[in-house]
């Protein structure tokens, strides 16, 4: 990732607000084979030291992964998007993409079945108690547990960190509130999610 200094971001903290917001990540493994990479969702564990995930993979990609023999790289891809030097008030500039991303790095430890089972009912958890009538496995458990036992769950503590959110911190105020101006409602490439992002990081 580069490490261009307006844009890193050193606070785990930011990591953690980061995944709860934006689920779905993309396991990067270097096998025997060559990289190897998988997309799967991820649950922080709020109660853990430091940063740490849990979720599962669907047999046979712990095996394709090599799943708990080496380190892997975790990507949490938050809200991304074009930016058009149209909407800048000063020039000239050159088209460019703002985005919030993190990397993780870490062993995954395996779960047992038990401790498999528990995080997939928390995941479903995660997104069913927002439903007005949410669908969770301990409702069919015998059905639930038979579908978990396709899947292989694994902790990962994460043991280093590269956060980067490049979300205009170098362009002028009225540049800024422009960017925002047309990612949050623009006829072009409005991406609102990128728009609240900024609006965050720059106190607006």
């Amino acid at each position: 990732m580069r490490r261009t200094p307006h844009y890193i971001v050193t606070d785990p903290d930011a990591v953690k607000d980061l995944i709860r917001s934006n689920a779905w990540a993309t396991i990067v493994a270097s096998t025997a084979k060559g990289l190897v990479a998988s997309h799967y969702p991820v649950v922080l564990e709020e109660d853990a030291q430091g940063i740490s995930i849990v979720s599962h993979v669907g047999r046979p990609d712990d095996r394709d992964l090599e799943l708990g023999q080496a380190e892997v790289l975790v990507i949490i891809q938050g809200p991304h998007g074009y930016v058009s030097p149209g909407w800048y008030a000063e020039g000239p500039a050159v088209p460019t993409w703002n985005h919030v991303t993190a990397h993780l790095y870490g062993t995954p430890e395996i779960l047992s079945d038990e401790e498999n089972w528990q995080v997939l009912t928390n995941l479903v958890h995660h997104f069913e108690d927002h439903a007005p009538h949410p669908n969770l496995l301990e409702h069919n458990e015998e059905y639930g547990r038979r579908i978990v036992g396709g899947t292989v769950g694994f902790r990962m503590r994460v043991d280093r960190f590269e956060m980067r959110a490049k979300l205009s911190q170098d362009k002028s105020e009225a540049t800024v509130d422009g960017v925002i101006d047309e990612l949050a409602g623009g006829t072009s490439w409005p991406q609102p999610a990128l728009a609240d992002e900024m609006r965050r990081e720059h106190g607006r």
